[in-house]
């Protein structure tokens, strides 16, 4: 009878290990409430942090470990993550003094067709001319900033050469992908999530379908 009630208890403790998943779906599950959970502290140490480094610094390991594993990262050598900012809302220009009409006075309401997460995309990549943008992800925000991680891969390593699953992008076509936007923010920012209906002016690229 002993036996019967440990062998239960042992199977219930398996199915609510199974039900739990694994350390990604913890880490996801926390990053998707931020600000409810322990992050919040941590964030405000960081970015407290993060305010006083200079731009486009490189990190040893990336901060959300699932999502970098979902945009293709792994903890081998020619894989580079970089931490860098961008600075929030719409693009500024002074106001003309000269003469004008007032059509073409204005100065506000200036939004880019990139969003900030491909043109932050694009400055590390000029940051670091000898890698490529693989993909990127967000980690935190201020008032001024939005941060980002780059993962970025050296595509003249030996590694990423022997590996089938990324010497892709070692080859010529590929390289300056993050410019042409090919990354998964790029793709976006182009309007290539949707297909069908609703879509028709996104292809082959929105200022070819401009009327």
């Amino acid at each position: 009878m002993a036996e019967k009630l440990i062998q239960e208890d042992f199977d219930d403790e398996e199915e609510t290990l199974e039900n739990k998943g694994n350390m990604y779906n913890y880490i996801r599950d926390t990053w998707k409430r931020p600000k409810e959970d322990y992050l919040e502290k941590l964030r405000i140490e960081r970015l407290q942090e993060w305010r006083r480094e200079e731009n486009f610094k490189r990190i040893e390991r990336p901060t959300r470990l699932d999502r970098a594993r979902t945009l293709g990262y792994k903890a081998k050598q020619g894989y580079v993550m970089v931490r860098g900012r961008v600075r929030r809302g719409g693009r500024r220009r002074s106001r003309p003094r000269g003469g004008r009409g007032p059509t073409r006075m204005g100065f506000k309401k200036l939004t880019p067709r990139k969003n900030l997460q491909r043109i932050v995309e694009e400055r590390a990549a000029k940051r670091y001319p000898n890698l490529e943008v693989l993909n990127s992800y967000w980690v935190a925000q201020d008032g001024r900033y939005k941060y980002y991680e780059m993962i970025m891969v050296d595509p003249h390593h030996p590694v990423i050469k022997n590996d089938p699953k990324i010497n892709w992008i070692c080859e010529p076509q590929n390289k300056g992908r993050v410019y042409r936007g090919l990354t998964s923010s790029g793709k976006k920012s182009r309007g290539l999530r949707k297909k069908g209906k609703g879509a028709e002016r996104s292809r082959p690229s929105k200022s070819k379908t401009e009327r």
